[in-house]
């Protein structure tokens, strides 16, 4: 019998997240807060943003594209320079080539500054995970660039908990 993804997935967001983690901005994006929720599913992990506060594009009809990743560090502090400095980079259990690091994750899509999205990955569970770090990159990442993908400055972090 054909049965529907989404009719295994929706009883989870009923339930308690096994990871999350709360986005903050560098001090120079105050405004950017948020959660990331990971579920177990499957031998991965479904994985919920909800981001507000993103640097608006100014254009109508197309909002700005952030990269997304999980770093392989378990601060979100820095420098001057890096205020997320301590997030390290991109978390790859095997040292991977971009953008098949372990913590390559789809972009966020802006929207009135606010970006919000579900997937399912297979690189990692929520207890895999645990203690890194999730990262907003102020350019979308272009998906071939090593080692980041040409994502850009990090603008927003949380520590997965």
């Amino acid at each position: 019998m054909f049965r529907m993804l989404s009719e295994t997935i929706y009883p989870l967001f009923r339930g308690i997240p096994r990871g999350y983690a709360h986005i903050k901005g560098s001090p120079q994006y105050p405004g950017i807060e948020g959660m990331v929720l990971l579920y177990p599913y499957e031998n991965g992990s479904i994985v919920v943003a909800d981001i507000s506060g993103l640097p608006e594009s100014g254009n109508p009809d197309a909002g700005n594209i952030f990269g997304f990743h999980i770093h392989e560090g378990s601060a979100c502090s820095g420098n001057e320079q890096d205020p997320f400095a301590d997030a390290g980079a991109h978390y790859s259990i095997n040292r991977e080539e971009h953008p098949e690091h372990t913590g390559d994750m789809p972009v966020l899509f802006e929207n009135n500054g606010k970006a919000w999205m579900a997937f399912f990955t297979k690189r990692f569970t929520p207890d895999e995970v645990r203690g890194r770090t999730v990262i907003v990159h102020d350019m979308p990442d272009d998906f071939r660039t090593n080692p980041s993908g040409d994502s850009g400055n990090k603008i927003a972090c949380g520590v997965i908990r």
